[in-house]
């Protein structure tokens, strides 16, 4: 054979991979970018603040949930003597455990989307101002559609509340049972296999469409009103960001505020998800609405609402303030890291 061929065909066999020379992929770099991203960390922000205000808030949690559904005193004092007769200061933080497994991965996906939802339509909206408003053809008719209306804010926090629902919805269940219930289940597992067994699998989503229609206002209200207010409060005193006392004070004013427009879909969803309505398991939201207006009147549908209140504003401002600071650090000091 020509000696010219065999060198050309050697040096394509030497360009061919091989066993000794395959390498597995670097799966370091793939990590640290995945750790040094800002959604990353957000998301961790989320997961730390929300661990650590509702095991701030438990007791108040619990008294919240009694009196919604109906359990015992109708007061907050009465309910408070109750659970310590009844089961003890560990009565007071009654499903934290399941609260915990709950609202660490529900508030990390609740605001890691919120923010990142919030960059992605605030960067569209600034496109289309600079570039021209979308537009629509109808019957030869074009028609701009204006972009100056719409809030990213409260866009992203109505997905942000509907993501964060929908991802741990069954633990949202099962904390309830557990607080209105202590001493019917054992453990998660158990819980678990005697509602499948006795309810069905779909008791564990029992209350899902209510929900979803209350956390829309609630969740839009709320990061609304928080970021509405932040940014005025910053731009008034000529300050970039809030310390911690004002994340507190604004984040529990976002939070009394949406609770507000909300309440009466919390009570029909709590009433629904724990099946209690004085022996009746009405199927939809509107029977139970009605029923509790026939029974106990308009103020029925606000029953709780003052726990809720001592419950929400601490909660909503403890959630706020831990999260600006783990942002912070993460975020700014973590970037050296």
């Amino acid at each position: 054979m020509d000696p010219l061929i065999m060198k050309s065909m050697e040096a394509k066999l030497d360009k061919l991979p091989s066993k000794e020379k395959f390498q597995a992929p670097d799966l370091r770099k793939a990590f640290q970018t995945l750790f040094k991203g800002k959604s990353f960390r957000e998301f961790t922000s989320g997961a730390l603040s929300g661990a650590m205000a509702k095991t701030a808030v438990g007791p108040l949690e619990t008294i919240r949930t009694r009196m919604i559904v109906g359990v015992g005193s109708k007061n907050i004092v009465g309910s408070f003597k109750e659970v310590m007769k009844e089961q003890g200061w560990k009565g007071l933080w009654a499903g934290n455990g399941i609260n915990l497994l709950r609202i660490v991965p529900t508030q990390a996906i609740e605001l890691c989307t919120f923010e990142s939802t919030k960059r992605f339509l605030t960067s569209v909206q600034n496109h289309w101002e600079k570039n021209g408003c979308p537009q629509v053809q109808i019957v030869g008719w074009t028609l701009d559609l204006p972009v100056s209306w719409i809030s990213p804010v409260a866009i992203s926090g109505a997905v942000a509340g509907v993501a964060g629902t929908l991802s741990c919805y069954p633990l949202e269940v099962l904390k309830d049972r557990f607080t209105v219930h202590p001493g019917v289940y054992h453990s998660i597992s158990h819980a678990l296999s005697k509602i499948s067994q006795e309810e069905g699998p779909g008791a564990l989503y029992a209350g899902l469409a209510p929900t979803i229609i209350g956390m829309i206002p609630y969740s839009t209200s709320y990061y609304f009103v928080y970021e509405s207010t932040k940014r005025a409060y910053c731009r008034s005193c000529n300050k970039k960001s809030l310390d911690r006392v004002e994340a507190l004070l604004i984040g529990a004013f976002g939070g009394l505020t949406s609770s507000a427009l909300s309440f009466p879909l919390e009570v029909a969803r709590k009433r629904l998800m724990v099946g209690m309505l004085e022996g009746r398991r009405p199927t939809n939201m509107i029977n139970i609405i009605r029923t509790i207006i026939e029974e106990e009147g308009l103020k029925g549908l606000y029953r709780g609402w003052s726990a809720s209140c001592l419950k929400v504003m601490p909660a909503s401002g403890l959630s706020w303030m831990f999260y600006e600071a783990w942002k912070d650090f993460l975020l700014i000091e973590g970037s050296h890291i």
